[in-house]
């Protein structure tokens, strides 16, 4: 896994917290924090987009730390 593969997120801020994507050959994508870089989640361009929607759309505001 080449560095040079990982792009930051245009709504990560300067500093810490920030989430990277990558994505691989095969369509897998890859997700990482600027704070566990070594932590990488993979799935599938399918699920991340349902993830995505389901959170726009409010349905995981009850995980939500208050």
């Amino acid at each position: 896994m080449s560095s040079r593969n990982w792009q930051k997120s245009s709504y990560s801020a300067e500093g810490n917290a920030c989430l990277y994507v990558s994505s691989t050959d095969d369509a897998t994508v890859r997700l990482r924090e600027s704070d566990e870089p070594d932590t990488i989640l993979t799935t599938t361009p399918a699920a991340l987009r349902a993830l995505i929607r389901s959170a726009k759309a409010g349905h995981l505001d009850h995980l939500r730390r208050t």
